[in-house]
């Protein structure tokens, strides 16, 4: 890819869906790491499917779309899958990013996009062990070494934050993504009973990646409840924008 061709300051799509809750501060990690950003309900790309083509980087932030009434991201998938075709995966297949955060990780299992890119479902994110919801701070570590991980540490801080968190796919699959290194990041105390431990994944092109962690929840020091460390997040989301210098 002639990476020249884009500014130096990416556009980035935030979508919303009904239910979105998180598209501000996701608005706020990119635009603090010098993004153009702009927030567009998921019923304007269908009517002009074009928009998108102006975007270098799609974000799916969290939240509970349509209330996530059949299942964690269940609905937006199938409204996607079925008002806008193939037009997230063209969108991938033209040297672009994609990041889904929490509710986002779980439409972009529920659309295939992940962990393969397949057509149909190969992996789920169920309900939380534990049977409620669980809203916290997690170690992570980083598992893989990729464009979105670039220069964090081993270990890593994070919130969660959801009812359906739990990782779950079949061994054929987990074989898969262990060998492919497509595991971006492993809990180090597992909240939630997820398979292998795993918080967040990317598709094998590594250029998608899903994470039930927050790492727009923790863009600025004073969002540690210690008020001290790294904002980790903040990497996640420079690394993003500098992958298109």
């Amino acid at each position: 890819m002639n990476k020249k061709r884009y500014s130096i300051k990416p556009k980035v799509l935030i979508l919303r869906l009904a239910g979105t809750n998180c598209d501000f501060e996701t608005e706020f990690a990119f635009k603090k790491n010098k993004a153009l950003t702009e927030k567009i309900h998921i019923n304007r790309l269908i009517e002009n499917p074009s928009i998108i083509k102006k975007f270098q980087i799609l974000a799916i932030p969290g939240g509970f779309s349509y209330g996530d009434y059949i299942s964690a991201g269940k609905v937006a998938a199938a409204l996607i899958l079925h008002s806008t075709g193939d037009l997230f995966r063209k969108f991938i297949e033209s040297d672009k990013l994609i990041i889904g955060i929490c509710n986002g990780f779980q439409i972009l299992i529920k659309t295939g996009l992940l962990p393969e890119r397949k057509k149909e479902q190969t992996a789920t994110l169920m309900n939380n062990d534990c049977g409620s919801f669980i809203c916290k701070w997690v170690k992570l570590k980083v598992n893989s070494k990729t464009l979105f991980t670039k220069n964090l540490p081993e270990e890593i801080y994070l919130p969660i934050a959801h009812a359906e968190g739990k990782f779950f796919a079949s061994s054929s699959v987990i074989n898969r993504l262990e060998s492919n290194n497509q595991i971006a990041f492993k809990y180090t105390e597992n909240p939630n009973g997820s398979i292998n431990d795993i918080a967040g994944i990317t598709d094998p092109s590594g250029k998608i990646l899903g994470m039930m962690p927050h790492p727009e929840r923790f863009c600025l020091v004073h969002q540690n409840p210690n008020h001290m460390g790294i904002p980790y997040g903040d990497i996640i989301f420079k690394n993003m924008i500098e992958w298109f210098k």
